[in-house]
């Protein structure tokens, strides 16, 4: 389904939520509307703990309140992991993850996409690449956008170059941006201005085609690095490390282009995601 405008909301529930008497994620869609929000992504970073009834439950508010959903996979995917018996079990966590997402009626999967600490990387995109052709294999052309993201350490798999390789490999992958991910991971200063955020459609859309660039599906958090790159998670509150979302805002604009923007802020991602909505309708005149 193409989207004709940018959607914005948090990559799960900001403290205020469960401040306000919140116990679970059901009640997250109706929230997330309420705060002028249009988006959510269900976290499963750490597994997934929620039956296949609160899932379906969890899709229904969303449908009822017209928020587009998103899966984010397990941390524990290992594409590029050396001990094949683990490396091949993330295909079974991507299938777990693509079930998860139809009960949502979550459009998009949002995969780590793997390590190159213990070898070259050139062995890590080969493994890499081996496991996502097997789990095409496997899931076959699911409806359901299987996204692989630009991480924010040094020794991870995940610059754009890479995600762009790996997204070739067959039709149900697409990349997702970590603005905030490819900012630590260059130790600061890569997106300095409108154009170099605008950059990364034009490089996307001449490389993959202008739909994976149109709807890009993408994450912004100002994020704290070190030498290795992305450490923690910020707020906007952050005036030290960035990036900062008024560039793209305006590159948004300037493209022509309707991403879909989860904020992943330290605890107040729904606030920071509705800030930058509101950014994006400053500069777009909406």
């Amino acid at each position: 389904m193409i989207i004709d405008r940018p959607t914005f909301g948090p990559g799960g529930n900001s403290e205020s939520f469960y401040a306000e008497g919140n116990k679970g994620t059901v009640n997250a869609p109706k929230w997330v509307r309420e705060r002028g929000l249009d988006a959510y992504e269900f976290e499963a970073g750490n597994g997934l703990n929620a039956t296949d009834a609160t899932l379906a439950r969890i899709g229904e508010e969303a449908r009822a309140n017209g928020i587009l959903m998103s899966f984010h996979t397990p941390y524990f995917i290992s594409l590029s992991g050396i001990e094949e018996e683990k490396r091949l079990k993330s295909i079974d966590y991507i299938k777990r993850s693509l079930h998860a997402s139809e009960l949502l009626g979550a459009d998009t999967i949002v995969v780590h996409s793997g390590s190159a600490a213990k070898i070259s990387r050139a062995e890590a995109m080969a493994l890499a690449s081996d496991t996502l052709a097997r789990t095409y294999e496997a899931v076959g052309d699911t409806p359901i956008r299987v996204g692989l993201e630009t991480m924010g350490k040094i020794n991870q798999l995940g610059t754009l170059e890479e995600v762009i390789e790996l997204c070739r490999i067959a039709p149900i992958y697409y990349p997702v941006v970590d603005f905030g991910h490819m900012n630590a991971r260059n130790i600061g200063g890569y997106f300095t201005d409108v154009d170099s955020y605008r950059a990364v459609f034009d490089k996307i859309g001449s490389e993959l085609g202008d739909k994976f660039a149109y709807n890009l599906h993408c994450h912004f958090s100002k994020i704290e690095y070190t030498g290795a790159g992305e450490k923690r998670h910020l707020t906007f509150g952050d005036t030290v490390f960035g990036p900062d979302f008024e560039p793209l805002a305006e590159a948004i604009v300037r493209e022509g282009v309707a991403p879909r923007l989860i904020c992943e802020s330290a605890g107040t991602m729904a606030e920071d995601a509705l800030a930058m909505k509101r950014m994006w309708e400053s500069a777009s005149g909406k």
